[in-house]
């Protein structure tokens, strides 16, 4: 299960990566035309997973999605959730999972990763650029 952390770490820090790449404007754009959240919006649900994933770990059940992100369109807000929820999941053994409590964990996983692709839909469609780790890890 040691990997599976590492996964999720490597996940959460390229989603940090990423909001610090961008600027503070760039977060409440979208793709025009497109059912789709603005870039604010992925990052609230990206936080939201994060708090309500890591409560069903913790707890051993679900508990419901709930996000304290009430501004996600604030840089500084946005990365503050991010290094909270990160140190919040650093916290957990997962040495002790249950199998409901690693899935949980693949959950948000999931979760995180599919918002990299939508993510990277938004840079390429508002002529945005990656930062080096994205680079890197998506050949983008």
């Amino acid at each position: 299960m040691q990997q599976l952390k590492e996964k999720l770490d490597r996940a959460f820090k390229l989603t940090h990566d990423l909001v610090i790449h961008l600027d503070e404007t760039s977060l409440n754009l979208d793709l025009p035309n497109l059912p789709s959240n603005r870039i604010a919006g992925q990052l609230w649900c990206i936080v939201g997973a994060r708090e309500s994933y890591t409560k069903a770990i913790e707890m051993s059940s679900w508990k419901g999605f709930s996000c304290s992100l009430s501004t996600p369109r604030v840089k500084q807000s946005v990365l503050t959730a991010l290094e909270a929820t990160h140190k919040q999941m650093s916290k957990i053994d997962f040495t002790t999972l249950t199998d409901a409590q690693i899935e949980f964990a693949f959950n948000l996983l999931e979760h995180e990763i599919q918002h990299h692709g939508q993510l990277i839909r938004f840079v390429y469609g508002n002529g945005l650029t990656f930062p080096d780790s994205w680079n890197k890890r998506y050949t983008v």
